[in-house]
């Protein structure tokens, strides 16, 4: 089989008590059929359009040869870079889907104005820019796109030949790149941005990297037929079980990649996970981990872990008794449609609806007030070694440095509690930023997540606004060495992710969340001085 699962301890102890319920009430059937009533009357009417993921693979194939074609003809153009302008469900899926096939993909997912200008300045005379946008509106694609198209003419190269675009049909974005004369792709309208995998979203930009996205649809129709059987041995039904039912219910998973041959799936995993189920006060938190990280060795009774490998075992009960814990394995495509039906079916079990995203507008809203307003930014409570510090009041109220700071957050958070970290940064320039989660994980004792926004805005951001009130939050800011104005807007790229990071803090503290801001004034020098507090 192209999948493989294995229980042990509590997540077996779930399956077998909730799984026999499960088949009975022929869930895995009901999936498959576009039963929108299996969530509930409040949910029926958006996984009535919804659903469109569990035939993803039929209405997808025919896509694999335009895009192959579209392959050949622009490589025979000279074009041999591919670029992407996504957020969210339209960036992850192609980032695991290239990086497991060992193919390049520049993945341009964010704000940070270092990092868009290092993609503009990366063999721009070779490069074709996919612009990926369910909604047509999402306004870091719409920036990312508006300076490419700028650069590529002043490059003296036509963007109707460079730039192709994946939307959802009748999307603003269909209408204007129809008429400027690109190449569009359109998608599945019934399915949403973090199930799009196997669909336009995920396969244009990868199948145009180089990804053979015909064997990834060989693979997830492989164990298509083994997710629609009302059967105890589903695997969806199986993994649905084992990270939504145990008694205590662990409310945190962590997702460690453990030898196996996919690159990067804990990612997109996550904001499957999060956006998916964390919703009115409830919901599973990801935690993305690396093989040695702290809270593994740590006995933490509301953490659920799974590893992603290569051999799973025979069985779905593990036998080992000193395991508490669930693996995963097999192909790429078998794993992406395994873990939606997985979700959908946690859904069912936490009593949510796991195809809205209730809590991300808020955001948007927030940053969109601040863009049209652009008011002088708050003033820092304090400066500690060239890091502006600021923060919700009970975090500031008694802190005079860096260190007293971090202490005062750490010190809101519960024993059920968890620490988020997301770094409003260039990613490419920082990553040794990565630290800060194990370091702090050492510290708090707690469950650590890192998420680099705006990124994560679209992905674990629904979880901590709708799911439990749990969650203290560090945010990282660094202030940019060059700034990017972006075409016919009124905002530079500094000054949109500014906003962003600041109007993410203000929903956060209006839902009664601790938030700590550190800025970075001079970005190399604030990592070190903050790594050299948190150890």
């Amino acid at each position: 089989m192209s999948f493989r699962i294995s229980v042990s301890g509590a997540a077996a102890d779930a399956v077998r008590t909730s799984v026999p319920t499960l088949v009975d009430d022929l869930v895995a059937s009901g999936i498959t059929a576009l039963d929108a009533a299996l969530w509930g009357p409040d949910a029926e009417s958006e996984a009535s359009k919804r659903l469109g993921w569990t035939e993803a693979v039929a209405i997808s194939r025919p896509l694999v040869a335009p895009v192959i074609a579209l392959r050949e003809k622009l490589a025979a153009a000279g074009v041999t870079h591919i670029a992407l302008a996504g957020m969210g469900g339209s960036s992850l899926a192609p980032e695991v889907i290239t990086q497991t096939a060992g193919v390049e993909l520049t993945v341009l997912d964010a704000t940070a104005p270092g990092q868009v200008l290092a993609a503009l300045h990366d063999r721009l005379e070779s490069t074709a820019l996919v612009v990926s946008s369910k909604s047509g509106s999402t306004v870091e694609t719409d920036s990312q796109r508006r300076v490419f198209e700028r650069a590529f003419r002043e490059a003296g190269i036509d963007p109707a030949e460079r730039i192709i675009v994946v939307t959802d049909p009748g999307s603003p974005l269909e209408a204007s790149a129809t008429e400027a004369g690109y190449q569009v792709f359109t998608a599945d309208p019934t399915v949403g941005g973090r199930y799009s995998a196997l669909t336009a979203f995920g396969l244009v930009p990868s199948g145009l990297a180089g990804a053979d996205i015909g064997e990834l649809l060989d693979e997830a129709e492989s164990i298509s037929v083994a997710l629609a059987v009302d059967s105890p041995e589903n695997p969806g039904l199986v993994l649905g079980a084992a990270i939504a039912a145990t008694v205590p219910r662990r409310d945190k998973l962590a997702i460690v990649a453990d030898g196996t041959h996919i690159v990067g799936f804990a990612d997109w995993a996550e904001q499957l996970i999060a956006e998916s189920t964390g919703k009115l006060g409830t919901g599973i938190l990801p935690v993305v981990l690396e093989t040695d990280a702290p809270e593994l060795s740590e006995n933490l009774p509301d953490l659920q872990l799974v590893r992603v490998v290569d051999d799973a075992g025979e069985h779905i009960f593990d036998t080992h008794a000193d395991r508490d814990e669930i693996r995963v394995s097999g192909t790429l495509g078998a794993q992406l449609l395994v873990w939606e039906y997985a979700v959908a079916v946690a859904g069912r079990l936490l009593g949510i609806n796991p195809f809205d995203q209730p809590d991300v507008e808020s955001a948007k809203v927030a940053t969109r007030g601040l863009l049209d307003e652009r008011p002088e930014p708050e003033p820092a409570a304090f400066v500690s070694d060239g890091i502006e510090v600021r923060g919700t009041p009970h975090v500031i109220g008694a802190a005079s440095d860096l260190a007293s700071a971090i202490d005062a957050l750490l010190e809101e958070l519960g024993p059920d509690g968890y620490v988020s970290v997301q770094a409003y940064v260039d990613r490419l320039a920082l990553p040794e930023l990565l630290q800060v989660r194990g370091l702090l994980a050492t510290l708090s004792k707690r469950p650590v997540t890192f998420g680099w926004g705006p990124r994560f805005l679209h992905s674990t951001g629904q979880f901590h606004k709708g799911g439990p009130a749990t969650g203290v939050f560090l945010q990282i800011l660094a202030t940019p060495a060059e700034d990017l104005d972006i075409p016919d807007r009124p905002f530079t790229f500094g000054e949109l992710i500014q906003a962003q990071a600041s109007g993410d803090a203000s929903v956060l503290a209006e839902h009664g969340r601790p938030v700590l801001t550190l800025t970075l004034t001079d970005p190399a020098k604030g990592v070190t001085t903050l790594v050299g507090a948190l150890r």
